[in-house]
Parts: C-alpha cells; structure tokens; sequence
C-alpha cells in the first residue's frame, strides 16, 4: 500500500485546484474527487506489477477521500497561497511535463538496429585486437617510482611493493593486478607503454598519467575477446538514447534566445 499511497500524493500533488471538476469518484464537503485521478493511479501501479483487485480499489478511493480532506484543510489554512508552495507547484508541473516531453520523445524516435549494431562494431574496433593483463604500482611522485623500479631491478618482489605502496585502490590488494583490459579501457600514456613492453617485463621509467605516476609489468597477452553484441545491445541503445536527447538539448538552446540577467 505503501506504493499506492505514494503515486496518490503524487498525483493529487500535481493537480491544480481547477483540475477537480466534472468526472467524479466521490465528493467530500461537497467537491469532487476526480475518477481521471483514480484512473492515473491504476495505470501507474499496474505499470509497477501490482494488480488491481477490489481491495485495492478500495484503497485507492480511500487514500484519494483523505488526501482530499488533507488538501482541502491545507486551502482553508492558506498554504496554497504562500509563495513556497507556489514555487514548488511550478517547479511540480514543469518536472512533470519534461518528463512526458522526454519520453514522448524517446518513443517516436527509437533507437534503430542498425545504428546499434553500427555502435558495437565501432566499439569493436576501439577495442582493438589484443588484450593485456598487467600488473602496476601507482604512486604520488615520479622520485617514488623510480625508487621502486630500482628495488625491482635489485630483485624486489613486484606483489610485495605493490601491496606496501600502491595508492591504487582496487589493485593494492591484490599486488597491482589489473587483470585482462583493453587498451582502450585505459588512460592514452598507460595503454601506449602496455602495448610495447614484452611479456615478464617492466617499464624501465615511471609512467605518468593524471592518476599520478605508475610502475608497470606486462604479465600477458591474448587475442581480444570483446563481450558480444547481445549482452551489449542494451547498454548501446540507451548510450545512443541519451545522446539522441544530448543533441535535442543542444539544437533546442541553438535556437533559443537565452538571457541571464542574474
């Protein structure tokens, strides 16, 4: 009910005074609670799964009789006239209305299967052929990692220091393993000396990336296995979906006369 009750405060929330009028539900003190409210709201929670049985009709109709009891109490005391809630009712139907707006527009304009499958093989050709697996110790100053490519030089335990020094979060732990990646899933500089270090070698100088600098060894290589197009195609769509909106935004405000006088 929880749920129920949440879309009604939406949906009554929402609602100007002068919407309460013609089709009524039910009457309280006389005014009218719309069934087009109550037809919003069943349309609302089917939509979330539930189903719609004589209880929870009686539900609805009893949440709408109390919200509008609340609502009219709310008027007598003048909320409805202060500037706070005015705002808010403005800043309430605008949301609602670009929200219906978006999605109006999503659905007359889909995504195609060909775009999608032109994103992923684009997405395959960024991937590349080749993938690594690599190991590296990231740290604040260029002085620290030469000092560690030093020790390492002197037989130091890559693992070991990584675990000691590495500021790397999500491969500290684990002495720097990066597992298998994608050049193209890494920073330019990082991806560039990955590609041409041999197997079992370490970079001979610090490698500096906006993370900081970094100490890298190339553990392995092996053809590339990009995830296939169908477990893909969803993300693809809705990367393309937003981009679609991205680029109504862009053309809207090209067209618009937009002045900001504060």
């Amino acid at each position: 009910m929880k749920l129920i009750q949440t879309l009604i405060a939406v949906a009554v929330l929402s609602m100007t005074p002068s919407a309460f009028a013609a089709d009524a539900l039910a009457t309280v003190n006389g005014k009218p609670v719309k069934q087009s409210l109550y037809d919003v709201i069943v349309k609302d929670v089917t939509a979330n799964g539930q189903k719609i049985d004589a209880n929870t009709k009686a539900a609805i109709i009893d949440e709408l009789v109390s919200s509008e009891l609340v609502y009219q109490e709310a008027q007598r005391l003048g909320l409805d006239k202060q500037a706070d809630y005015v705002a808010r009712e403005e800043l309430g139907s605008r949301k609602l209305l670009t929200s219906m707006f978006l999605q109006d527009y999503v659905k007359k304009h889909p995504v195609s299967d060909a775009d999608t499958k032109a994103a992923y093989e684009k997405y395959k050709t960024a991937y590349g052929d080749k993938e690594y697996s690599a190991r590296h110790i990231l740290v604040k100053t260029e002085a620290e990692a030469k000092d560690i490519i030093a020790q390492l030089g002197k037989g130091g335990d890559f693992a070991k220091i990584a675990k000691e020094k590495s500021l790397d979060p999500g491969s500290k732990e684990k002495g720097g393993d990066l597992g298998w990646f994608s050049p193209a899933t890494m920073v330019k500089p990082f991806s560039d000396v990955v590609a041409n270090l041999q197997k079992g070698a370490t970079s001979a100088s610090p490698v500096q990336t906006q993370f900081g600098w970094h100490v890298i060894k190339l553990v392995d290589t092996r053809p590339a296995q990009p995830l296939p197009y169908e477990k893909l195609k969803d993300g693809i769509q809705k990367n393309l979906q937003q981009h679609n909106l991205e680029k109504l935004m862009s053309d809207l405000r090209a067209k618009a006369k937009i002045d900001i006088s504060k």
